[in-house]
């Protein structure tokens, strides 16, 4: 347990923390930038910045196919 208390101490940014999840939704990442992060980034800002990722993106894919179904494009 006290791994996961200096886990948790980490002082990563929640900036860079978004950098790299975003990063990883891309899944363009290098190994050298990975192990930095995985030693820098706090587990809970990555956990709380995967969340609004997948939010902002699930939110996107909405707006896009409503905008493609409102236009008529869909339809032929």
């Amino acid at each position: 347990m006290s791994e996961f208390k200096e886990a948790a101490a980490r002082r990563g940014s929640f900036l860079q923390t978004m950098r790299a999840v975003g990063w990883s939704f891309f899944g363009v990442r290098r190994g050298a930038d990975h192990e930095r992060d995985v030693q820098r980034l706090n587990p809970v800002h990555v956990v709380i910045a995967g969340i609004v990722g997948a939010a902002l993106f699930v939110t996107a894919l909405v707006l896009l196919v409503r905008w493609v179904v409102g236009s008529g494009v869909a339809a032929g």
